[in-house]
């Protein structure tokens, strides 16, 4: 666990994602080594890194915010209807099962890799207003997929940011922010559904593992800044491009490991 929550921070710092595509990989692993029931084995790890993003996020939109790099009207404005997607996400996710949850983790982290790589980048930031029944829509869609997922966010509203004209940078500062309410809400609903189903899983409070979030917040929140200030520093068109490898070497992974349940 301390050796997985340094590249942790520092990821979600430098693309502006809680961690959680790094962090429920790895807690599925560290779970399933321990003998974690594995009908609730992902479900633990999805409550868990939502837990440790909240923190996490709060630290990196800090950082971001330093370099004007936060559009908080789009965080207001659209971040509520992410809530409601991440609410519903949330039952939703309840109600599968590991192998289910593994397969949905995989595809939408491939599917969004790939968009990545092939995105083009534009030569000028033309912002766009975002009208409102796109936000509506966009916005529960980001947040209904987020909640099985125990990710932030920032893999669909980065790229969305880019579309409606965002510089990469204020993309990544916003979408972390907008991860920071995906957390709060996401940790809060496996919190009650993990409690609301008895699962009575080895020092968790519902779908959340104590010590793994004990573990994991001092050495994120501290890896969190560096990752946040050296994406001031990169070449800006090579981030989209980092990112989206970095994606598909995780889909890939969790591909192979839904075939071995």
């Amino acid at each position: 666990m301390i050796i997985t929550a340094i590249p942790v921070g520092f990821l979600g710092g430098l693309f502006g994602i809680g961690g959680g595509l790094i962090t429920v990989p790895f807690l599925y692993y560290i779970f399933n080594s321990i003998g974690i029931d594995q009908q609730y084995l992902m479900h633990l790890a999805v409550g868990t890194s939502f837990a440790i993003i909240v923190p996490t996020s709060a630290v990196s939109v800090l950082t971001h915010h330093k370099y004007n790099a936060v559009d908080f009207n789009i965080v207001k404005s659209y971040g509520v209807f992410v809530i409601s997607g991440v609410i519903i996400g949330t039952i939703f996710a309840t109600s599968l099962k590991t192998k289910s949850l593994v397969l949905f983790f995989s595809i939408v982290i491939f599917l969004l890799g790939i968009y990545l790589l092939l995105l083009k980048e534009k030569e000028k930031n033309a912002l766009i207003k975002i009208k409102l029944h796109l936000k509506i829509l966009l916005g529960f869609i980001v947040g209904f997929i987020s909640a099985p997922m125990g990710i932030g966010g920032a893999v669909m509203n980065v790229p969305i940011l880019k579309f409606f004209g965002y510089s990469i940078n204020k993309a990544i500062g916003s979408a972390a922010a907008i991860g920071f309410l995906i957390a709060l809400f996401g940790a809060f609903g496996f919190l009650i559904t993990g409690s609301y189903l008895h699962t009575n899983l080895p020092l968790s409070i519902g779908f959340l593992n104590i010590p793994a979030f004990l573990i994991f917040i001092p050495i994120t929140t501290f890896m969190v800044r560096i990752g946040a200030r050296t994406v001031h520093k990169i070449d800006k068109k090579k981030i989209s491009k980092f990112f989206g490898i970095f994606l598909l070497v995780v889909a890939i992974k969790f591909i192979l490991e839904y075939f071995k349940l």
